[in-house]
């Protein structure tokens, strides 16, 4: 937990009346001359203001070492304005719309899978609901210049707004401007409480031919209503104003956090204005001056009554201490004096609930020795001054060093909630917020599946593909290992393939598409497939000798001959016709390694010397390898390997995306040279529109050698699930997984962990009620039992 000292409270003329405002109408109750397009409105006085809104970053489940750097940053950020830049933060909780931001993009179709689909839309609608009961959160600060003219303030604005953009991207905090339609749609919002308010409308047209204002737009239909000293009306709801009192010697960075994570409708505002620094430090001069005359007046009358003089009353010494603290601080510690008031409204849509609400919020100020006081009678002026303006009319101030406001960090953690087709991954462990990602819009799509047994790794990978293959046309590729995925894909009308000595279901690894338009040429590419496939037959320590790499390559070519001329039966050619081919060369290099393949083809193990008799064009294709002896699972495993990534090209030359599940992963890599062929294969799919996910629960394998590390290297995407303590060190110091983090991967429950999306690190929780998908995607031996019993 991140401390600092504060300064003590300094009151403002709080006990000022209201004005008798209640009488004017909504429109001159919202405090600004003019909004402008480009997003810069006139305040009274001739302040000119602009907008920012930005987004959070992982502040609670940072390390403490991250923590400190964001504090420091953070209070860097705050030095930036100087005394004539006053600022204005803003942290707005909204109940969302009935129809919020989270529209369910799985589109009806009425087919086959309607019962699924309506089981996962309901599941959908459920995690919506959850997240935390329809609350969006939103960040803003808004700044202003004191100008004359426009022309006068808009350069000053345009710095400010350069410089504070530039401090955002330092903290690692993704900020945008707002226009002057965005500016209106926020005021909209915060003088339009609860979910079924009204839509914003608005455009400057509208302003053209009505003859409106801007204000009409974001005035609320009832109008206000500021005739009570405690409360108020906004429209149909109810209002309190307060501001903070702040009394602890020490603040917590967790006061903030908490009121911003209630279940509540709210609005905190945070104005802050610079004190000059010379200005500051004769101020807090002449109080130690001031002090220094009161400790000698306590001696003096001590010495009188016959007493101590070294003996002072206990607040003179707390005074004293705290001002020659804070001297030194502002003179030689890089701190700045700062004017806080701190306001925090709450909206309700009963009087019960409202009161209710307030005593939360007082509770939780409590708890970190500060006081939620009501503004009486100034209900109306805390109300604008809390609209994202950076208009203030509360005249409570506290004193407050640069460290001492920052306290207030306003970072909690990341969200991810993306549109499209986005796929659901859970709710966010610290907001209760759904998960929504689209691994597409990543640098590189390439996933990992990490965890121990029993995690939840396979059940999470299953509930991505079903998402895939509900709210997209993507076409989809597993290969199982273990054959868990195949109950999964056949509801879901795809083609199980069971490749093992006793099935029915064969591969022709000969295969070849040769109508591919563009990019490398498919003989190639199938005569390099087919010289890895001989060297991984042939072994040996040293492979593949230059002159036999020769001869298959000439005899693969002579093989499709007749296919590439067009002439012949134009039936694909077998192993065997390879085979055949390479006896008739005069080479003694063919002979031997003819030799070696004459096992898969006239031998026990010609299992792929057979034609294609599988649907390898069906959308959910799952290759089942469980079954085989180790020399076969290696040629099965690179005929798969094969199979996938001439799929995942005449996908994309179609114009369709694949996503890959590659389960048990850890066994791929078992051979260096099937290792070393997939992470060539790994690194293309990404270039080819293809979303591959690896699974595994062995991270040691990941690390076995530098080619096999560059698998990690090369993905964005990770889910990290319970993980054993020594895998939990290896990732930590690979993925720099700070302690609080890995405590979410420590014997964790399952379906609880780490999502990483890009640079965001969000822990989840994924509670997937049973039903007819929970059977499909689970694989823990209780449920499995109970299904069969039933």
């Amino acid at each position: 937990m991140q401390k600092t000292k504060s300064v003590k409270q300094r009151p403002g003329r709080a006990d000022r009346s209201s004005r008798g405002r209640g009488t004017l109408s909504a429109q001159q109750t919202i405090p600004y001359v003019r909004m402008l397009k480009d997003g810069v409105c006139q305040l009274p006085g001739g302040l000119f203001t602009k907008t920012l809104a930005y987004e959070d970053i992982n502040y609670s489940v940072a390390s403490t070492e991250d923590q400190s750097a964001i504090f420091n940053g953070w209070s860097a950020f705050l030095n930036y304005f100087d005394a004539s830049i006053p600022f204005q933060l803003s942290f707005i909780n909204r109940r969302s719309h009935s129809s919020g931001r989270y529209e369910i993009n799985i589109p009806p179709a009425h087919d086959e899978f309607d019962s699924i689909r309506g089981e996962f839309t309901g599941m959908l609608k459920g995690q919506v609901a959850k997240s935390n009961n329809g609350i969006d959160r939103a960040k803003y600060i808004t700044f202003g210049v004191p100008a004359d003219d426009l022309a006068t303030a808009r350069p000053r604005l345009e710095r400010v707004e350069a410089d504070v953009l530039g401090n955002f991207k330092r903290l690692g905090v993704q900020a945008q401007p707002l226009d002057g339609r965005e500016r209106l749609a926020v005021l909209h919002g915060q003088t339009h409480p609860g979910p079924q308010r009204e839509a914003f409308h608005f455009s400057w047209a509208d302003v053209v031919k009505t003859g409106q204002g801007t204000k009409e737009a974001v005035a609320p239909f009832g109008g206000f209503d500021f005739s009570r000293p405690r409360t108020f009306r906004v429209g149909r709801y109810w209002g309190a104003a307060s501001y903070l009192q702040i009394m602890a010697s020490e603040l917590s960075d967790r006061l903030l956090r908490e009121i911003l994570e209630l279940d509540m409708e709210l609005t905190v505002t945070m104005h802050i204005q610079t004190v000059d620094q010379t200005k500051a430090i004769k101020t807090i001069k002449g109080k130690v001056s001031d002090i220094d005359r009161m400790k000698v007046e306590e001696q003096k009358k001590a010495m009188r009554a016959g007493y101590d003089p070294d003996i002072l009353p206990p607040d003179l010494i707390t005074f004293s201490k705290d001002a020659a603290d804070l001297l030194a601080d502002l003179q030689s510690r890089n701190e700045r004096m700062l004017l806080l008031t701190f306001t925090v409204i709450d909206l309700a849509p009963t009087l019960e609930r409202l009161e209710n609400d307030v005593f939360t919020v007082s509770g939780i100020a409590q708890k970190y020795n500060c006081a939620l006081k009501r503004l009486d009678w100034q209900q109306e002026q805390a109300y604008v001054s809390s609209l994202a303006l950076g208009y203030n009319e509360v005249e409570i101030q506290r004193g407050m060093t640069t460290s001492s406001t920052a306290i207030f960090v306003p970072f909690i953690t990341r969200e991810l909630r993306m549109g499209g087709q986005a796929l659901y991954y859970g709710a966010n462990a610290l907001s209760h917020n759904i998960i929504m990602a689209d691994r597409k819009k990543l640098k590189s799509a390439n996933g990992l599946y990490l965890g121990s047994t029993g995690s939840g790794k396979s059940f999470a990978a299953k509930r991505e593909l079903i998402n895939v293959f509900l709210a997209t046309q993507d076409r989809i590729i597993v290969v199982d290992p273990m054959g868990e995925y195949a109950p999964l894909v056949r509801r879901l009308g795809g083609q199980v393939i069971e490749i093992a000595p006793d099935s029915p279901h064969h591969i022709n690894p000969m295969d070849i598409q040769l109508d591919l338009d563009g990019g490398e040429s498919p003989l190639s590419m199938k005569a390099d497939f087919l010289l890895s496939l001989c060297e991984l037959v042939v072994g040996g320590k040293d492979g593949l000798q230059p002159i036999e790499k020769t001869v298959i390559d000439r005899c693969v070519r002579q093989v499709y001959r007749e296919l590439t001329l067009g002439i012949g039966d134009g039936k694909m050619p077998l192993l065997q016709d390879l085979y055949e081919e390479l006896l008739k060369q005069p080479e003694p290099e063919a002979l031997r390694v003819a030799t070696a393949l004459e096992l898969y083809c006239t031998g026990s193990l010609n299992l792929f010397n057979f034609h294609t008799n599988v649907n390898l064009n069906a959308r959910v294709v799952c290759i089942v390898l469980k079954g085989m002896g180790e020399n076969l699972r290696k040629i099965a495993m690179h005929v798969t390997n094969e199979f996938v990534s001439a799929t995942v090209n005449t996908n994309f030359e179609a114009g369709i995306s694949t996503w890959c599940y590659f389960d048990e992963f850890h066994i791929l890599l078992r051979d260096a040279l099937t290792a070393s062929y997939f992470v060539a294969v790994w690194k293309m799919l990404r270039k080819k529109g293809c979303v591959p996910s690896a699974l595994t629960q062995n991270v040691k394998d990941l690390l076995a050698s530098r080619e096999i590390e560059a698998i990690l290297d090369n993905t964005d995407f990770l889910i990290l699930l319970s993980q054993a303590q020594s895998d939990r060190a290896i990732l930590a110091q690979k993925l720099g997984i700070s302690e609080h983090q890995l405590s979410y991967i420590t014997h964790s429950n399952s379906g609880e962990g780490l999502l990483f999306y890009g640079a965001v690190t969000i822990p989840f929780v994924d509670r997937f009620p049973k039903g007819e998908i929970y059977d499909l995607l689970t694989t823990r031996p209780e449920d499995l039992k109970n299904d069969a019993g039933a």
